[in-house]
């Protein structure tokens, strides 16, 4: 596809499943991921990627850069990492003129980044890519550089409970649209797996997408409607997390210490919009919103002690959530 041909609607959701289709030549069997990363993507946000050791994770990553044509970097966060390692570097530069400080751009200028195994470096170098991902700025020695659009960090996560792992603080985890959690493939994806990343032919993948494209569709989603009923849903289910709302359901309360904030509202709402598109549908809807809500969720409610003795996890919860608001108007049953 040229850089200058114009996206129509109807070819939108076509597009989108010849991203699909090439990026799972590489990653098999996980097409409900694959989904959620495009969402992240073409709403403009961020995923955090979670998952023991050994799924694929990385290289999802990269197919997807290699599928979209953008310019990609990777960072391998270590507990000796500098958040200077990530923004960049100001550099003493001799010229005619005598010297002169030049800034060196770190990794984290490019359409996507890789943060790879996030929650191995200490809070401190984590935060360093909070303004980043927030306003698509770096602030380094007392200036102010802009990121090139499309922007967008697609971090991986090992599971908490694992050795040399630093919990990521709550702003930082808001600051991700989706928590996306990679299991472990079926028995028959796993031989396919086997098969194939043993043999001597590698897949070959094609470019679908340039970035003046991707930045057309990401325009597109903000202009996909949404029925009230459906951004009232939304902010309902969102309300509901928060053990202090009254109308809030009592194993929330119960079993919560802090809820998703306003940013769960938007981002359930902008990740239907790009359901919507991808589908072909012509408005976002109370099933985008429900399918959504758990990768919406599961970073942003936080449970309490009482949640933590009895093994109570936040999937189980935003499962009973759902079951707990009604599609109608999103009212509490």
């Amino acid at each position: 596809m040229s850089p200058d041909k114009h996206i129509k609607k109807d070819d939108m959701s076509e597009i989108i499943h010849s991203i699909q289709q090439e990026i799972e030549k590489a990653i098999f069997g996980q097409d409900k991921v694959v989904e959620q990363v495009l969402v992240g993507l073409f709403s403009k946000g961020h995923i955090l990627l979670e998952g023991v050791p050994g799924l694929a994770k990385t290289l999802l990553i990269k197919t997807t850069a290699d599928v979209l044509d953008l310019d990609f970097k990777r960072i391998q966060f270590t507990p000796d990492l500098m958040p200077s390692d990530i923004t960049g570097t100001e550099i003493i530069e001799d010229s005619a003129h005598g010297r002169s400080f030049r800034f060196l751009k770190g990794p984290i200028f490019a359409n996507i980044v890789l943060a790879d195994e996030i929650n191995r470096t200490p809070p401190k170098t984590q935060a360093a890519l909070l303004q980043a991902m927030q306003e698509l700025l770096v602030t380094a020695g007392g200036h102010t550089y802009k990121l090139d659009e499309p922007f967008f960090v697609l971090a991986t996560q090992n599971p908490i409970e694992q050795e040399g792992t630093y919990p990521l603080p709550e702003a930082q985890l808001d600051r991700f649209m989706l928590n996306v959690k990679i299991d472990y493939p079926s028995e028959n994806d796993e031989i396919r797996i086997v098969r194939e990343t043993t043999a001597s032919i590698s897949a070959v993948l094609n470019k679908v997408l340039t970035r003046s494209e991707i930045i057309a569709i990401q325009d597109h989603v903000r202009r996909v409607p949404v029925p009230d009923h459906v951004t009232n849903y939304a902010v309902r289910l969102v309300r509901g997390t928060r053990p202090a709302e009254p109308s809030s359901p009592d194993f929330i309360k119960k079993w919560i210490s802090w809820g998703a904030g306003p940013r769960a509202s938007q981002n359930l709402v902008l990740g239907a919009k790009s359901l919507a598109i991808m589908r072909g549908a012509n408005a976002a809807s109370i099933e985008h919103i429900r399918e959504l809500a758990f990768p919406v969720f599961r970073h942003r409610l936080i449970p309490n002690f009482n949640a933590e003795a009895e093994g109570i996890k936040p999937d189980f919860l935003i499962e009973k959530l759902l079951s707990s608001i009604t599609h109608n108007q999103g009212r509490l049953s």
